[in-house]
């Protein structure tokens, strides 16, 4: 007996939830990794630092859906720790820029070996068309 559309929908939710979960547990593993002191929080804006390159704070808050006094909380934290540095923004002198330092791109690097090894384990057995499969019906998924 097939299932209903309403069925069919609620395992698609059950499974996002699962994906959800895992996802969490692998961004905490990440983020320990990039560095144990730090907040997940600060992971991500290393994060988007790594893939934006040089941002402003309003920059940053606004790509990661955060008020730009905890972005600048943050970054501050990856400045005290070596990972990301201020400079002027080139445009506005009076504004502040913020990069990853070498540290920081290393500790991303770190991070992103942690991702890579959870989403690999996951993928062992795969073959190259389920996973260009998976990744097709996700992307649609996502821009719909």
């Amino acid at each position: 007996m097939s299932k209903t559309r309403k069925e069919l929908a609620t395992e698609l939710g059950s499974e996002l939830n699962a994906l959800f979960v895992a996802s969490r547990t692998v961004m905490a593993a990440s983020a320990a990794r990039f560095h144990p002191d730090l907040q997940p929080a600060a992971y991500q804006l290393a994060a988007m630092l790594a893939s934006q390159g040089p941002t402003k704070a309003g920059g940053l808050a606004d790509r990661l859906g955060m008020d730009k006094s905890a972005v600048s909380r943050l970054a501050k934290s990856l400045c005290d720790n070596g990972l990301a540095d201020t400079s002027a923004d080139p445009d506005d002198g009076r504004a502040i820029v913020y990069s990853l330092t070498d540290a920081g791109h290393n500790g991303i690097q770190a991070a992103n070996a942690v991702k890579s090894d959870a989403f690999f384990s996951r993928m062992d057995g795969w073959s190259d068309a389920e996973l260009t499969l998976f990744i097709g019906l996700l992307r649609k998924f996502n821009r719909t």
